[in-house]
């Protein structure tokens, strides 16, 4: 595949990337619409986003393996129609039951979008390149998820919650179809569909555990602290969710510019690279714990944005180097990990917040990205030099 074809791939799986993971975020602030327009309390109408989170996070395991059977192409197109598909249909939710269905679908969907895409990019660009077309993703698969808050917003204000749901669904339709011609074409590499000995295999890969390990501390710290910005923000700004939402834009634009970055700065700090992203990351979030300026917060939101691209995108390509003939169930494994962290991390923080301040989930999150800091950099360094 020349470099012109692979371009168009890298931005039409990013901008799904963009409304696929935004499609989950920018409800986040409609849940009190939803409750009143479907006569039901708030905490039944997040079941809706409980629904989509617990699919999401179940399918991720099954879709990988579904990538390296079938086809990443394949897999990707189901995926992107289906997600599509029951997101528009959420438009339409007429009670609860109805809606919980609809967002269940849509998560599970949603969850063959990610990896089977890491996995996909990751197989089609050589090593020198791979980790800055997995980082253009990554970077939109964020902006998407940062910026969803402003766009749900938005929507809503000239329409309402379903509109938001509608539109996400609608662009996500379009994408799927440009997507049957835009992509290339991914043989299966496993004759047979064997969840077991695949998993198997993958978790006995010590260098592949140790990888998708880190991505679960880093999936607490960043998730598991994300989920609460939005809340810090309004609570030392006084701003409205509009505004909020700009602010927390910040965060996705950062991993964009981070994508794009990355590489580079791999190439000039070496072994000390990881160890730059994760203290950087680290620093951000003591930032954001302890100020109440809205400039410093959104300077260290770009900073925390910078560092966890930075991390990420070098560990999902370390993570593939694992396991080159199963890309598929490696970025399964890894996705898997990482929103089990950010699910533990969110638990976790919903009870400090109920004993102590908002900026103790961030102090913490501090804490564990100094922790990855120094893990990713050691893990790293010794797969580089073969040691498994």
């Amino acid at each position: 595949m020349d470099n012109k074809r692979r371009n168009i791939m890298i931005m039409t799986l990013s901008i799904m990337a963009f409304f696929a993971n935004g499609d989950n975020y920018a409800v986040a602030p409609l849940l009190i619409n939803i409750a009143k327009d479907l006569n039901i309390g708030i905490s039944n109408a997040a079941a809706s986003v409980t629904a989509y989170m617990l699919t999401f996070g179940l399918f991720t395991i099954i879709f990988g393996p579904l990538g390296d059977r079938y086809g990443k192409t394949t897999i990707i197109n189901i995926a992107a129609f289906g997600t599509a598909i029951f997101s528009m249909l959420g438009a339409f939710a007429f009670n609860l039951p109805s809606l919980i269905f609809f967002r269940a679908m849509n998560g599970a969907f949603g969850a063959g979008i990610f990896p089977v895409t890491m996995a996909l990019v990751g197989e089609s660009y050589e090593a020198s390149n791979r980790q800055k077309a997995i980082g253009k993703v990554m970077g939109m698969m964020f902006l998407g998820g940062a910026s969803a808050t402003a766009i749900g917003g938005a929507l809503a204000y000239f329409g309402s919650w379903r509109l938001v749901y509608f539109i996400y669904g609608l662009a996500e339709l379009i994408l799927a179809i440009v997507m049957i011609k835009i992509l290339p074409k991914s043989p299966g590499v496993m004759e047979k569909l064997e969840f077991t000995r695949v998993y198997k295999e993958a978790l006995s890969n010590k260098s592949l555990v140790s990888v998708v390990g880190t991505i679960m501390l880093v999936g607490f710290s960043v998730f598991g602290s994300f989920t609460y910005s939005g809340k810090l923000v309004e609570s030392r700004t006084g701003y409205n969710v509009f505004y909020v939402g700009l602010i927390l834009t910040l965060f996705g634009v950062a991993t964009v510019v981070g994508g794009r970055i990355a590489p580079k700065l791999r190439d000039k700090l070496k072994n000390n690279f990881l160890l730059f992203a994760g203290l950087l990351g680290s620093i951000s979030l003591l930032t954001i714990s302890y100020s109440f300026s809205p400039i410093l917060i959104g300077i260290a939101l770009f900073g925390f944005g910078l560092a966890f691209v930075a991390l990420q995108s070098t560990l999902v390509s370390t993570a593939q180097e694992t396991m080159p003939k199963l890309r598929g169930t490696a970025m399964s494994l890894a996705s898997f990990n990482m929103f089990v962290g950010g699910a533990i991390g969110t638990s976790v923080n919903g009870r400090i917040i109920n004993i102590s301040s908002i900026g103790t989930i961030f102090l913490i999150a501090a804490a564990a990205m100094f922790l990855v800091a120094f893990l990713a950099s050691t893990i790293v360094r010794k797969i580089n030099r073969g040691v498994k």
